[in-house]
């Protein structure tokens, strides 16, 4: 009787996101048409939302719908390579046409503050001033937050960091969990990303290294910091995405589009009038601080992740590499 019972209510939840399925079919299109107007994205990324990323999401939501807990995905892409673009696409389809919880979380999000990261650089390396690199994230925290969001407690609360002024956001202004989550999506430009052997840390590798870090104490405490803290996090997630670009000299082009597209929207902002916007000089250097792990990410990442989509130098995918049938 009591498996009868377990029977009925599989079948009936199997019929649910199967109507669910059908349903959403013609709602998918207008749903990817307003994701686009307000992300302001062009047809290039209706068709690669429709090729890559739909398919990609069904397979996430077919998985998610057999786990007892939060399904979690981690994202690794360098900067301006669109994980934020993908992870919150893929949080509005779920949401939208699964009816799934979803909670977005970025490695930046996670940053310390301007006066821990200057005591960091005052006991470590004056390096450690500038955001960025492992050792200037609050992991402590991050590990935190994964855990309850694994275990399902709640309320939770998601840190937000302000580029702009290079600090958190006050903590009123975290996001607060308080409903039960079925996928947690996690995405930051060295996340799922292992440490460098020792011997591959004798050598600069740009002018930043060369003439700033010398005895090499920044990039072997950044290593450090990476095997200790970052590293023992990455079994939590589920199933892992790469975002790959098809070398680290397309960072430079899409850093500058993701700056001059934060000049733009601050401008309009007067509360903003007075926040420091990096030039397009000011760009190049800040990029050093991403080369080392952009490049070991971009030479040993691949093989590690479930799903790669290989990018052009336009930010296109050209081509996906499924290490598992279903996701």
């Amino acid at each position: 009787m009591y498996v009868d019972y377990i029977i009925v209510i599989l079948d009936y939840y199997a019929h649910k996101r199967a109507t669910i399925l059908v349903h959403n079919r013609g709602d998918s299109v207008i749903m990817l048409t307003e994701f686009a107007d307000k992300h302001q994205l062009g047809k290039e990324f209706l068709h690669d939302a429709r090729k890559w990323y739909i398919p990609l999401a069904d397979n996430i939501a077919t998985h998610q719908d057999s786990a007892l807990k939060p399904y979690f995905l981690g994202v690794n892409g360098c900067q301006g390579s669109g994980k934020s673009t993908l992870s919150d696409f893929l949080n509005a389809y779920l949401t939208e046409q699964y009816d799934l919880n979803v909670v977005v979380m970025s490695l930046d999000d996670f940053y310390l503050d301007q006066s821990q990261r200057s005591a960091i650089a005052d006991e470590i390396h004056p390096l450690f001033k500038t955001r960025g690199v492992p050792g200037t994230h609050n992991m402590t925290l991050a590990a935190k937050v994964l855990a309850q969001l694994r275990e399902q407690q709640s309320p939770i609360s998601i840190p937000r960091f302000n580029k702009a002024t290079d600090n958190p956001q006050p903590v009123e202004q975290w996001q607060k969990i308080t409903t039960t989550v079925d996928v947690v999506i996690f995405e930051g430009w060295c996340w799922g990303v292992e440490p460098q052997d020792e011997n591959d840390l004798a050598e600069p590798i740009n002018s930043l290294e060369k003439n700033c870090d010398q005895t090499g104490a920044w990039r072997k405490y950044v290593n450090l910091q990476l095997q200790q803290n970052y590293a023992p996090l990455y079994s939590l997630m589920d199933y892992w995405i790469m975002l790959k670009a098809p070398s680290f000299d397309c960072v430079y082009n899409w850093r500058l589009e993701q700056e001059h597209k934060l000049a733009k929207t601050l401008s309009a902002d007067p509360l903003h009038s007075k926040v420091n916007i990096m030039n397009d000089q000011q760009v190049l250097s800040f990029i050093q601080y991403y080369q080392r792990l952009t490049e070991h990410a971009l030479a040993t990442l691949e093989n590690k992740c479930d799903m790669v989509f290989t990018l052009n130098a336009h930010r296109r995918i050209i081509a996906q590499h499924a290490r598992n049938v279903y996701a």
